[in-house]
């Protein structure tokens, strides 16, 4: 069970720590100080329905489709490893590096909207928490449910990290090293998991 829960944590986290249009706003919020508390919630509590929906779904879906479980495992290691590549490019070029962008102030509304069309109307969010934490979820048979809340931990502590630590990474992401070492982190992470499914 603690494996479980420990290899969710760490799945969840690897997956979710791929620098995207989700995490440069709350970061970028984080940064401003502005609505942090209801929009870390918002992307934390979203990605909680979408494992418990992966991870709930994929036990009778599997037992129906024999062929599902190598196509998704495949899949996976395939997509992991283009997000690895992607990751390893971005190190070696520096292309990730952001700014916090211009200071202005955004309504409650407004912020709490588009922190919904970017978690909801993103389609890697599908495939990262429903297919793929799904997916792995059946590797851990009677312990679904253990795996599934660590990677929920998972998300819950990197978006509060992200949204409520932001001012403290302010001046290390202004240097543009420090998003190449991120991205290799990533890089390594993303690989190796890739690895562990094919094997």
């Amino acid at each position: 069970m603690i494996a479980a829960a420990t290899a969710g944590f760490f799945l969840g986290l690897s997956l979710i720590l791929a620098i995207g249009a989700q995490n440069a706003f709350i970061l970028r919020q984080g940064l401003r100080r502005e609505h942090v508390l209801p929009l870390v919630l918002t992307c934390a509590i979203s990605d909680a329905i979408l494992i418990a929906a992966g991870v709930a779904g994929f036990a009778t879906v599997l037992s129906r489709l024999a062929w599902l479980e190598p196509a998704l495992r495949y899949g996976g290691a395939a997509f992991l490893l283009t997000y690895a590549l992607r990751s390893a490019h971005s190190a070696w070029t520096g292309g990730n590096s952001m700014r916090a962008g211009e200071a202005y102030e955004t309504s409650l509304r407004t912020a709490f909207l588009t922190c919904l069309a970017f978690t909801w109307l993103n389609p890697h969010v599908y495939l990262d928490t429903v297919v793929l934490l799904g997916s792995i979820s059946t590797r851990y048979a009677g312990h679904e449910v253990a795996f599934a809340l660590g990677a929920m931990t998972a998300s819950f502590c990197f978006f509060f990290t992200l949204g409520f630590g932001a001012r403290l990474l302010a001046p290390l992401f202004a240097k543009p090293m420090a998003w190449r070492v991120l991205d290799a982190v990533i890089a390594l992470v993303m690989a190796s998991i890739a690895i562990k499914l094919l094997n």
